[in-house]
């Protein structure tokens, strides 16, 4: 059997990116409620606030 070389996989130039991306964490009534926003969309969480 013959074997047939496949040639390397060539990298493409990327273009340019920037990451734009804004956050917010609030403390409020013992809890703590974290946003973020990016272009891929939103995530988040709220939790019980550690007392220190």
């Amino acid at each position: 059997m013959a074997e047939f070389a496949m040639p390397a996989a060539t990298r493409s130039d990327q273009p340019d990116r920037r990451l734009i991306a804004v956050g917010t964490i609030t403390r409020r009534d013992g809890r703590t409620t974290t946003v973020r926003a990016t272009p891929a969309g939103v995530t988040g969480s709220i939790t019980r606030s550690v007392t220190r």
